[in-house]
């Protein structure tokens, strides 16, 4: 091989050296920034891409993807004086390649003591209840404050969650027993309610019983009194007709109806519970002799053989008549006077 055989090998070799050179492939979710002598000019999109080798270079490669920060355990001091542990998490995205390349040093680091500095900012303006009862309010200022800062640098914030915070072991225990006595007090408040609720269902269970009980008395009241009254009419309509009776002069209706009331009476004596001995005044001959003008009202009302005088037979009664007895008393109008 001669001289001029390896100058033009050399030289195809510089140009393919220089061609590769100039041939950049960017990958999926990054960007990277070109300098030429030093100086940003242009930001390369995910694919092929071609640069003028040995004058540009590449600056930067910058991961635009959404990256998760861990924010490391701190103490905090809040509102009322109270030291509390907390930590978090953040999330980023870069939106702009170059700003976040060449604004900021270290972004990582960056983002992390800012993050840090206003966790501690929100939850000192705060108090202990608060912190432990509005996380989400935390979360929103420290995402607000944080992305407002970073702006600059082509940084988006996309979240600053508050992963746990701690109080003190002391304040754990009072915050315990505080909690213990509120639900005890409140358990007291629905018990007193409960039995409240409870006396007030017995008073209006015990009026409506009252009131019911009320009306059955009246409606009771309203029967007897209603019993009463036919039975008076009863007794005036039964007392009219034996002064009608007395009017016509039918002794045999008077003898009824005065044995009727004889043999009530007697029977009202012999059945009384306390009743051991009855006896039987003078007055009971009378009360036979009634019983005589019974049975001779029935003789004259339904015959010997069964049927009324007014719906008889013609036939004469030709049975003999038992002579009535020395012993007994005679049929005696008390309302005739004596001849």
């Amino acid at each position: 091989m001669t001289g001029f055989d390896i100058l033009v090998v050399a030289l195809v070799g510089f140009v393919i050296l220089v061609l590769l050179a100039g041939i950049k492939t960017v990958p999926q979710g990054y960007r990277y920034t070109i300098e030429r002598f030093g100086r940003y000019t242009r930001t390369l999109e995910p694919g092929l891409n071609i640069i003028t080798p040995f004058i540009e270079t590449v600056g930067a490669k910058m991961n635009v993807m959404e990256q998760v920060l861990d924010v490391p355990t701190q103490e905090v001091i809040t509102k009322d004086n109270a030291s509390v542990s907390a930590d978090a998490v953040a999330f980023y995205q870069v939106l702009n390649a170059a700003e976040a390349a060449y604004q900021v040093a270290n972004l990582q680091n960056a983002i992390l003591n800012l993050t840090m500095t206003n966790i501690r900012s929100v939850m000192g303006s705060m108090d202990l209840d608060e912190l432990l009862s509005n996380r989400e309010v935390i979360n929103d200022r420290l995402l607000r404050v944080v992305d407002e800062a970073v702006r600059p640098w082509g940084i988006k914030v996309t979240r600053v969650e508050i992963k746990d915070i701690q109080p003190p072991t002391d304040l754990v225990a009072a915050m315990g027993r505080q909690m213990k006595a509120e639900r005890e007090k409140r358990a007291q408040v629905l018990e007193a309610e409960g039995f409240r609720n409870a006396q007030i269902l017995r008073a209006e269970g015990a009026k409506q019983s009252a009131i019911l009980q009320a009306e059955g008395q009246r409606e009771a009241a309203y029967r007897e009194a209603e019993a009463r009254e036919r039975l008076a009419e009863a007794e005036a309509k039964a007392t009219k007709m034996v002064s009608e009776a007395i009017a016509a002069g039918d002794v045999q209706a008077i003898n009824y109806f005065v044995a009727q009331k004889y043999t009530e009476a007697m029977s009202t004596i012999g059945s009384a519970p306390n009743s051991k001995i009855v006896l039987m005044p003078m007055e009971a001959s009378s009360l036979i002799g009634s019983l005589g003008g019974i049975g001779a009202i029935a003789r004259d009302v339904f015959g010997d053989n069964g049927q009324g005088k007014t719906g008889g037979s013609a036939k004469a009664n030709t049975t003999p008549t038992r002579p009535s007895s020395s012993r007994s008393t005679p049929v005696v109008n008390p309302f005739k006077p004596e001849e």
